[in-house]
């Protein structure tokens, strides 16, 4: 598999954790180690876990897995930001409408 969507699987893993443990979070760092050739069409594992948090920063570990194999592995620092952040821009204020008008759809 490409290395870089390897790269986007494990930031995703991570950044889905800092989301959940700390909504919301971005990406401020994150290191991928390649350990083994990645196999495409195939079903893998990915898990990922905090290490720390302190203040707004959330560090977290990742793996890729394959059957129990580490097949590359991340570490990563993530950063608690204000939803301001995401509102910034058309898109993010038209996704926040989006999401508003899902969780009220009569309008509140």
């Amino acid at each position: 598999m490409h290395g870089g969507l390897v790269g986007a699987a494990l930031d995703e893993a991570c950044g889905l954790l800092a989301t959940w443990y700390r909504f919301p979070a971005v990406t401020a760092r994150i290191f991928i180690r390649y350990r083994k050739p990645v196999p495409i069409n195939r079903e893998l594992g990915l898990a990922s876990w905090v290490t720390s948090a302190r203040g707004r920063r959330i560090h977290i570990d990742a793996h890729l897995l394959d059957e129990g194999e580490i097949l590359a592995e991340a570490r990563g620092a993530f950063l608690h930001v204000p939803l301001e952040h995401f509102l910034a821009t058309p898109e993010g204020r038209a996704a926040g409408e989006a999401w508003r008008r899902r969780l009220h759809p009569d309008g509140e």
